[in-house]
């Protein structure tokens, strides 16, 4: 791909936290950008605020004639748009040069020094407090991420070329795209089953992205897991270890050991083991790039957080609020050890959003499992995005599996209400659907119910 010679950036699917990601970036570097998405939302409208056309159709008619020029437009597209989507027909019957998301961050990403998060969780967290070291640190980055970093206030970061921060994801073996000089793998659950078919095909994936490092590159991993790297975790004998662990008033103070040597007094805000394993390796691949171990140390404290990933949107003595994009068992779990650690014998009521049908089906005792050491559970709709139903597979169904006398359906329109009834005193919201879109609503009447 010849930057040089594309003018016009089209894509389909523009509204995804990734693809709008790329499109922030080409904007950034003045191409013409322009997009389809089924739907507006926060995040479509803040591209559309930046000068990119976006339209919510399906028809050719809506696309300006300068991206319908086959030599200088480059079409880019998300594998979540059906194979039978009429403008992806359209600009592959033509000839266009048609590309996966992560076909280009490969492209964009291959003439820097990248660095790559992978793993089934915690990939957007740790590539936005990875991002966030970089530029205290001053590190001359790009970093292209899978959600709002609340330092950035943004998924797109720009203070220079040399660095390139990007998650690498599993999904349709995306990661297998990308070449980096340092990588990270995080965690390898089953997930995706719908595209591997079996946990040990997800294995064989994530081996293969260690093999795409490039020579003299340099791979983490989480202490425990299958792989050969350098290990990291906690209280453990990993070649980068926090120990001597405590918390104070919400936050963890701890020493920090390194193979060359120990930090002491390092202070992480955002709650959560899980978190604080996140801030952990970001740091170990930040140290890669030569930066002062010191200063990354400080920035650690620093980091304010990702949105929707354990967020307080209210936090008060009498109530508390928390969202998170959790959609996979182990997370729910890595939310509950965190609720608990930071708000021991509160009464707790999650509302979860299930996302995907085959992911529903796939994990339904799992999920049953962990929603169940919630004090009330209340679930909404299974939130379908690229899925078409399948049989007999509901909230309801899950709801059903569920050990917890004090559980529920409910409609989004009561939601609110159902929330009032429960009077918790504290309130999480979950899932990687549109259920995020209902908590500012809920932050607004919580508030001022108290």
């Amino acid at each position: 791909m010849n930057l040089s010679a594309i003018h016009n950036v089209y894509f389909i699917g523009i509204g995804g936290i990734g693809m709008s990601a790329l499109a922030r970036y080409f904007k950034f570097i003045d191409k013409k950008v322009a997009g389809y998405d089924k739907t507006k939302t926060p995040l479509t409208q803040e591209l559309a605020s930046l000068g990119i056309d976006i339209h919510y159709e399906d028809r050719l008619g809506a696309i300006s004639d300068a991206f319908l020029q086959r030599e200088n437009t480059l079409v880019v597209y998300t594998p979540a748009v059906p194979s039978q989507h009429s403008e992806y027909q359209y600009f592959l019957q033509q000839g266009f040069d048609i590309k996966k998301r992560s076909e280009v961050l490969g492209l964009i990403t291959q003439s820097t020094f990248c660095l790559a998060v992978a793993g089934t969780h915690g990939k957007t967290t740790t590539s936005c407090i990875l991002a966030h070291l970089l530029k205290e640190a001053g590190a001359p980055l790009t970093a292209l991420l899978g959600g709002i970093s609340e330092d950035f206030n943004s998924n797109f970061l720009f203070e220079g070329n040399d660095y390139s921060v990007v998650e690498a994801d599993e999904f349709d073996r995306s990661f297998l795209r990308l070449s980096p000089n340092v990588a990270c793998i995080t965690s390898m659950d089953a997930d995706h089953l719908d595209i591997y078919g079996n946990i040990e095909a997800l294995h064989r994936s994530f081996h293969d992205f260690a093999d795409r490092i490039k020579p003299g590159g340099t791979l983490f991993v989480r202490n425990g897991l299958p792989m050969d790297g350098i290990t990291y975790g906690i209280e453990d004998d990993s070649d980068y270890c926090i120990r001597n662990l405590k918390i104070e008033h919400g936050t963890y103070i701890f020493d920090l050991g390194t193979p060359d040597t120990v930090l002491t007094g390092v202070k992480f805000n955002k709650p959560g083991r899980h978190n604080l394993l996140n801030g952990l390796v970001a740091f170990a691949m930040a140290v890669q790039t030569g930066s002062p171990v010191n200063r990354l140390a400080e920035a650690l404290e620093t980091f304010k957080g990702v949105q929707r990933r354990f967020s307080y949107k209210i936090k008060s003595d009498d109530f508390v609020f928390i969202d998170d994009y959790a959609h996979h068992p182990t997370e729910i779990d890595a939310i509950y050890e965190a609720v608990s650690e930071m708000h021991p014998a509160k009464k707790v009521l999650v509302v979860f959003q299930p996302h995907l049908y085959s992911r529903t089906q796939d994990f339904a005792d799992a999920f049953a499992k962990s929603l169940s050491q919630f004090d009330s559970v209340l679930l909404l709709d299974i939130y379908p995005a690229r899925e078409q139903p399948i049989a007999g597979i509901t909230s309801n169904w899950l709801l059903n599996k569920i050990r917890n006398t004090n559980k529920g359906l409910v409609e989004k329109s009561n939601l609110i209400n159902e929330i009032k009834k429960q009077d918790p005193e504290v309130l999480v919201t979950l899932g990687a659907g549109d259920i995020g879109l209902e908590v500012a609503k809920i932050k607004r009447e919580l508030e001022y119910a108290n």
